[in-house]
């Protein structure tokens, strides 16, 4: 392997790094260990990409707060997607998890302490074509209630909306075996960003 620019020219062979040139000189060879060789390949790609990455905690969380607690969705909507509730619960502990330096609890202490109700799960025509239905739109509405339990003032009540078109030649069955994945990925962003846009 040769590594080569204008005031340096290295030779890699085996496990021999012999400088060949540097600034018009012949500097001379070293015999490696190979360990030392790859740390010495390794080393300014590492340098390189440590640069490029930093984890990036979302907005400022006070130091204070340390630990959090997503309650169990519950379904109160009219018409009820059985697999909603759990999935947006565990999605939302996994993401406050993923994406935040809180700890998840159990426990009544918790310094965050989030609840919710999924309120509306509704079905419009959204599209017309030919004078029939050609779109329909799922609305989903979650009511969340955020507890700070450190600064009772950050304390607050919301709702969430989020709407999902389907074709009308689908059943709600077959709309909902599509777009499951999205709906819980979509709302609990939502729920996500309400809380944690205000710090």
């Amino acid at each position: 392997m040769i590594l080569k620019s204008k005031i340096l020219k290295v030779e890699v062979t085996g496990y021999r790094l012999q400088v060949t040139s540097y600034r018009g000189q012949n500097p001379g060879t070293w015999n490696l260990k190979p360990a030392i060789l790859i740390a010495c390949c390794l080393l300014p790609v590492a340098l390189l990409f440590a640069g490029c990455y930093t984890f990036k905690d979302i907005g400022s969380i006070p130091k204070e707060v340390k630990t959090f607690r997503v309650n169990y969705i519950e379904n109160r909507a009219r018409y009820i997607n059985p697999q909603l509730s759990p999935q947006l619960t565990d999605k939302l502990r996994q993401k406050i998890t993923g994406q935040t330096r809180l700890t998840g609890v159990q426990s009544d202490d918790a310094h965050y302490d989030i609840s919710g109700q999924i309120t509306g799960y509704n079905v419009t025509t959204s599209g017309i074509s030919n004078q029939t239905a050609a779109t329909q739109r799922l609305t989903v509405t979650v009511h969340i209630n955020f507890r700070n339990n450190l600064d009772q003032s950050k304390n607050f009540e919301a709702d969430v909306s989020r709407n999902f078109d389907y074709s009308a030649s689908l059943t709600l069955t077959q709309a909902e075996a599509q777009l499951t994945e999205t709906i819980v990925k979509q709302v609990v962003d939502e729920i996500f960003n309400r809380i944690f846009s205000n710090w």
